[in-house]
């Protein structure tokens, strides 16, 4: 146990966290080694993986689907992903990779939950993370088990398979990081029943997609974080810290009828990242690359094509080769103001809806400031002088300046970064 808990800590060191008698401590680790963006490509258009990183992006989650893997029974053509990996490190992008979904050679396609189909998937799957191992990659257990588990939701099943995979890829590979559920929402029961079954020796991080009903803040989800890790520290094997990894978490540009356009799509983008990072989630994934059709020729319902940080079409023979959204200035503009900071502390308000994050790089502070509610000006009396203020998609806002009683700042619902003068 402790040198498999060391392995781990050696791996989590690498993408920036720091290990302290057995902790984790999020709060040095640089913000801008924890965002990223859901893809559904194997093989990137040129410009594309260019385009993710130039706005900050460390990390893509895709699937590592196993029916188009072992296409023929038996034998496993990893090909495809060859060519994603390849192009992953080119541009210095790391990957989740979720290993998931049936097979039509076994139980008919439905989820495994049979011995054969159980033992099938596990094979094939450790068979990919023998071959990556070594890539840093996150290697996450199904996608939304308790939504998208045929032919009908089944936490025993999900469980005999996820320890089943856990204890063959730690036998072979056990420096390699394993994590789940992956649940939609935060479903404590689930969750809980996945602990209490054993799959926390197994699985060094817990993955949720905290999405929030449509008319639900970014905000509301520090609860949810709180309970699960109570019940991580109920069941995790003694000494070791696991962390929770929002491993995708999205808003669509065209929820038309409650409000949604693409500006307020890019202010809950900042607004989660920011609550992620104040809640000491390490990674934070958004849903979507880019939007996933055009609404004239497509059958999918149109809330449903724009969960994208940029545009859908594709310009092969321009630079950037699609139209940026507000969500990916938004996304660019919060990792490269807040590039090599870390999060301090909220600083404290009278009013619950209201959001002061405060950001340190040694002696250097910069602020984020937003209200859930209407805007207002409040008094921050801890801070003078003069700052620089740039609005969520990075646009420059007139300076400000305190006086002898503080600074006046003026909240609105999107975060505005404050940067003092040197």
């Amino acid at each position: 146990m402790i040198k498999y808990f060391l392995s781990v800590s050696v791996f989590f060191l690498s993408l920036g966290f720091a290990q302290a008698q057995n902790q984790t401590s999020i709060s040095s680790h640089p913000i801008q080694k924890g965002f990223g963006v859901n893809i559904h490509f194997t093989i990137p258009r040129p410009g594309e993986l260019k385009m993710i990183a130039d706005a900050g992006f460390k990390w893509i989650r895709m699937d590592i689907t196993w029916s188009e893997i072992e296409k023929e029974k038996g034998v496993y053509d990893f090909s495809e992903y060859d060519i994603l990996l390849n192009g992953l490190n080119q541009f210095n992008l790391k990957a989740i990779l979720i290993l998931d979904y049936g097979n039509k050679y076994y139980d008919n396609g439905m989820a495994p939950h049979s011995p054969e189909a159980i033992e099938a998937f596990t094979k094939w799957a450790t068979a990919a993370v023998r071959r990556y191992a070594g890539n840093d990659i996150l290697w996450e257990m199904w996608n939304e088990p308790n939504g998208m588990w045929e032919p009908k939701d089944d936490v025993d099943a999900y469980i005999r398979l996820a320890l089943a995979t856990g204890k063959s890829i730690k036998k072979v590979a056990p420096t390699e990081v394993y994590m789940g559920p992956a649940t939609s929402g935060v479903p404590l029961w689930f969750l809980e029943a996945c602990f209490k079954a054993g799959l926390l020796k197994y699985w060094d991080a817990v993955s949720l997609h905290p999405y929030r009903s449509e008319r639900g803040d970014p905000e509301t989800v520090s609860i949810n974080y709180h309970q699960v890790r109570q019940l991580i520290s109920r069941y995790a094997p003694s000494g070791k810290t696991i962390p929770i990894i929002s491993s995708e978490w999205g808003y669509s540009s065209a929820w038309i009828e409650y409000g949604y356009t693409p500006e307020k799509q890019g202010r809950n983008l900042a607004r989660s990242f920011l609550m992620n990072l104040s809640e000491d989630i390490p990674v934070s994934i958004f849903y979507d690359w880019h939007d996933d059709g055009v609404d004239a020729d497509s059958t999918k319902p149109i809330d449903a094509n724009h969960f994208g940080t940029v545009e859908n079409r594709y310009y092969p023979n321009r630079e950037p080769v699609y139209n940026p959204k507000p969500a990916y200035l938004a996304a660019k503009t919060l990792i490269n103001t807040l590039e090599g900071y870390h999060f301090d502390k909220k600083i404290p308000t009278n009013n619950k809806d209201h959001y002061i994050l405060s950001f340190r790089k040694g002696k250097k502070i910069r602020l984020v400031a937003w209200t859930t509610q209407q805007s207002e000006t409040f008094l921050l009396t801890t801070f003078k002088g003069r700052f620089k203020v740039y609005d969520y998609v990075g646009k420059k806002l007139p300076n400000i300046k305190g006086d002898k009683n503080g600074l006046n700042i003026t909240l609105t619902n999107e975060p505005q970064y404050f940067i003092p003068f040197k």
